[in-house]
């Protein structure tokens, strides 16, 4: 065989080689992406209920999460993970509930997975349980439940007749028991039988019948009750709130709260929010973070609380009243369509609230407040996130 012919025959074989390790990429390319395309971890909230501590994960569809125990950093967590999920618009972090839970992080990879930490607080036994529940809009809810575990507790408590073995850091029951059996169903809230299934448009249009035309131009708009929650006051009327969002909107969200009178002649107050706290960034995250900071930690990085919210607050409001400005002004027909719905009788209103969004951003304070209307009560918030809430008083 002659050198040119040895040459182009070598050739031809690695470019060969070459298109088909190409070609077996890109197919194992698609089967990774088919099976990580399967189901989506959408959003998760932390609540609680009584002695439970919920954490609750909206997927597109049902699926099975591994839940594990471990310890790092001498804490012990749980850990949920969704091997082949795709990550919605997740937070990074949730604070706790200052009992059982200290935070739930979230990550996960671009290639698909996603795994939620449960941080836990030494020193504190308890025992969890999980369920799936179906969603509107055809998702689900895969819910892990916490609660202290007494037993343990007696049982660390008792005094001891021996010489005590040396004491192992605190974990979970081995067990997982069976849900308490009002927490997975209803979580905490009783309703009379016959009316209408609690989180949805439905029973929202029952609490508050005034607010029917926003509620119906929210649901046909395609916004989804994400969260639902019952405070119980013992002896008195149960309180609600919800979370709404849509997907197209992933920095807005619908907040409402339904405050039931407890006293005759005392009107029930509902509050419907329209609001951009959901916005992302590092001014949100580090304002968001520097709100949850102690008193001590205050001092430890000023001299006095004064300077901590001139020098360390009122910026981060600035920039986030223009950032949240911005945000609004790009979505502004969902802050007019809301004004509208909310009060019908006031076409000006829309008007009204464009004038005071294009407003130039004065820098010598941190934002203002104004009233829209005052039948139904309409707030304008532009101090850091901005809002639009709306206050609907119905009959006791």
């Amino acid at each position: 065989m002659s050198s040119n012919r040895r040459n182009t025959y070598v050739t031809l074989r690695w470019t060969g080689i070459f298109f088909l390790c190409l070609g077996l990429a890109g197919t194992a390319g698609v089967a990774w992406g088919q099976r990580g395309s399967g189901v989506e971890v959408r959003r998760l909230g932390l609540s609680r209920v009584g002695e439970n501590t919920m954490l609750t994960v909206v997927l597109s569809r049902t699926v099975q999460p591994r839940v594990s125990t471990r310890t790092q950093g001498g804490k012990p967590q749980l850990v949920v993970e969704f091997p082949q999920a795709q990550a919605g618009r997740l937070p990074g972090r949730l604070a706790g509930d200052d009992l059982l839970v200290e935070q739930v992080r979230t990550e996960s990879a671009p290639a698909g997975g996603v795994k939620i930490v449960v941080d836990l607080f030494p020193e504190t036994p308890y025992k969890f349980w999980r369920q799936n529940r179906s969603a509107e809009g055809g998702q689900t809810q895969f819910i892990l439940g916490l609660t202290p575990d007494p037993a343990a507790v007696q049982a660390r408590q008792a005094p001891a007749l021996e010489p005590p073995e040396p004491e192992t850091p605190p974990v979970m029951s081995q067990r997982e028991p069976e849900p308490p059996p009002p927490a997975p169903d209803d979580y905490g809230y009783k309703e009379e039988r016959g009316t209408v299934a609690t989180g949805s448009f439905a029973e929202l249009r029952r609490l508050i019948p005034k607010a029917g035309p926003l509620l119906q131009g929210l649901e046909s708009d395609g916004w989804a009750v994400s969260e639902a929650r019952t405070y119980d006051r013992p002896g008195q009327r149960f309180s609600r709130d919800f979370v709404l969002t849509q997907r197209r909107y992933p920095e807005l969200a619908v907040k409402i709260v339904n405050l039931p009178a407890n006293h005759p002649n005392v009107p029930n107050i509902n509050i419907i929010m329209l609001t951009t706290d959901k916005l992302r960034g590092e001014t949100a995250e580090k304002y968001r973070n520097m709100r949850q900071w102690s008193f001590a930690k205050i001092k430890q990085n000023f001299e006095d609380i004064g300077d901590f919210f001139d020098d360390a607050l009122k910026p981060l409001r600035i920039k986030l009243r223009q950032e949240t400005k911005d945000l609004t002004l790009r979505d502004a027909k969902v802050f007019q369509n809301f004004l509208q719905r909310a009060c019908p009788q006031q076409p000006q209103l829309s008007q009204k609230f464009m004038q005071h969004l294009n407003e130039k951003v004065n820098q010598r304070f941190e934002g203002v407040q104004y009233t829209l209307s005052e039948s139904p009560l309409v707030i304008l918030n532009m101090v850091d996130f901005l809002y639009l809430k709306v206050f609907f008083l119905e009959a006791g």
